[in-house]
């Protein structure tokens, strides 16, 4: 993890750097035409930009490793403020997405697996195949334009409803207001798990075991739940926790069509506008977001799976 950090930190640097992006003329926005040279060498050593490359990178991993993650350009504020404030809604987005494509990816994986070769299951793998090549901001605003500006049953986006005080904002708009977002994640969502567990489960119906199990007048339900929830469970859990580089990667998309005040935003907005700090904060703590969904799998797998604890006790 930390030889991944320090690469992709550095990588991370060189590009943003390396971006057609002038981060003082970013800085400095619509007010560029008042700010003379002199003003812009200040703003420039203020932020240490007029500095070569590699001390830039040294600077900022030395105030790093004391555990400043260094000033946002845009908010004028600490970044570990920013992610805080911006992780719990994202959490809260990627959490429901993440639970919704599970749970109905993998009811769809087995029923389609259950009614193989009927109209079922020709009509969930055509839904999963489409999805599978749907772009998740093309989804998002579908689903803008039917639910918030035909129907008119969600609003448009934001986080909270617009001109309402934080005091006065309930529980019921924060929901309401993060519905849409998490259902453009988890419809996009659920084509892997269900795909992989359709595949999964008919591999295990077509065993000896199973055969033996439905000579012994074993079916349905019971022939599932005897002999093929754990098999493909495991599986599933394992794809679904890989899956969180995917889903950060999609709520950025989808933060940005409703306009949700998540990490996803942040992201395009500090990399729009130069705010190198920000930007490489956001991808420590996405990375470490990942490496802890995926030592998450592994550790949930060595405790479902009794064969794993008995390979490394030998």
């Amino acid at each position: 993890m930390v030889t991944l950090l320090i690469a992709i930190c550095f990588i991370s640097f060189l590009l943003i750097k390396n971006s057609p992006i002038d981060p003082i003329q970013a800085y400095i926005g619509a007010d560029m035409l008042k700010v003379g040279p002199e003003q812009r060498e200040m703003i420039a050593k203020y932020w240490g930009l007029d500095q070569p490359v590699l001390v830039q990178f040294f600077n900022w991993a030395s105030a790093l490793l004391k555990g400043d993650l260094g000033t946002s350009m845009m908010f004028r504020r600490p970044v570990a403020d920013i992610i805080s404030e911006r992780f719990l809604n994202s959490l809260a987005l990627m959490i429901s997405a993440w639970i919704l494509s599970g749970i109905i990816g993998f009811i769809m994986g087995v029923i389609a697996a259950m009614k193989k070769g009927t109209w079922i299951d020709r009509m969930i793998k055509w839904y999963c195949f489409t999805l599978a090549s749907t772009p998740t901001f093309w989804m998002g605003l579908l689903i803008l334009i039917v639910f918030a500006v035909w129907l008119r049953w969600f609003p448009i986006g934001m986080g909270v409803p617009a001109g309402v005080l934080a005091a006065d904002v309930t529980m019921a708009d924060k929901i309401k207001h993060l519905i849409l977002p998490a259902l453009t994640l988890s419809v996009v969502g659920v084509a892997n798990v269900a795909l992989h567990t359709r595949q999964k489960l008919i591999d295990v119906l077509a065993s000896d075991y199973v055969l033996f199990a439905r000579a012994r007048g074993e079916q349905g339900l019971i022939l599932f739940w005897r002999h093929g929830l754990r098999n493909v469970a495991l599986p599933a859990i394992t794809l679904q926790f890989a899956a969180f580089s995917e889903l950060f990667g999609g709520a950025v998309l989808a933060e940005q069509v409703f306009s949700y005040p998540g990490l996803g935003q942040a992201t395009v907005e500090a990399g729009l506008r130069g705010d190198v700090p920000l930007l490489l904060g956001l991808v420590i703590f996405s990375t470490l977001f990942v490496f802890a969904g995926n030592l998450l799998a592994d550790l949930i797998y060595r405790i479902l799976d009794p064969r794993m604890r008995e390979g490394r006790s030998i």
